[in-house]
């Protein structure tokens, strides 16, 4: 269900092509890989039962996580998605430099964001990848 959601999004996006995605979603559960790139944990709270020393992550991007506010609001909660999406994209447009660290790896190559959340489709790494893919350069005012 979700490789096909995120082919559906992909050509809804126009990208429907073989090349590889620049920047891709990864479970925190799930084996990392070396063709993941650069891996950035977007997540404000350490992922349950993940042991420090076995994620492998490059770097652990808590500012670039909703508010903790926003995280309990939303609390996984599918109806109240557009709503978090659109609240999490003020406080991403209120603190791009969270950002800067995702945009520098992608100029030099893949990244991967790691996510806990159980819910593939409605999770703050989502949103985030669709944020940065709408606003492919930081406005700074």
């Amino acid at each position: 269900m979700v490789a096909k959601w995120v082919e559906y999004r992909r050509i809804l996006r126009g990208r429907n092509s073989a090349a590889p995605e620049m920047m891709q979603l990864k479970r925190a559960y799930e084996p990392s890989n070396p063709e993941d790139g650069t891996r950035f944990l977007v997540e404000r709270l350490w992922p349950r039962g993940v042991k420090k020393t076995e994620l492998k992550i490059d770097a652990w991007l808590k500012d670039v996580a909703p508010s903790d506010g926003l995280r309990r609001w939303f609390a996984h909660d599918p109806k109240k998605w557009p709503e978090f999406r659109r609240r999490y994209f003020a406080e991403l447009k209120d603190h791009p430099e969270a950002i800067d660290p995702i945009r520098s790896a992608m100029a030099r190559g893949r990244v991967t964001l790691v996510y806990s959340a159980r819910d593939e489709e409605h999770n703050n790494a989502v949103a985030l990848k669709d944020y940065i893919e709408a606003h492919p350069i930081a406005r700074r005012a």
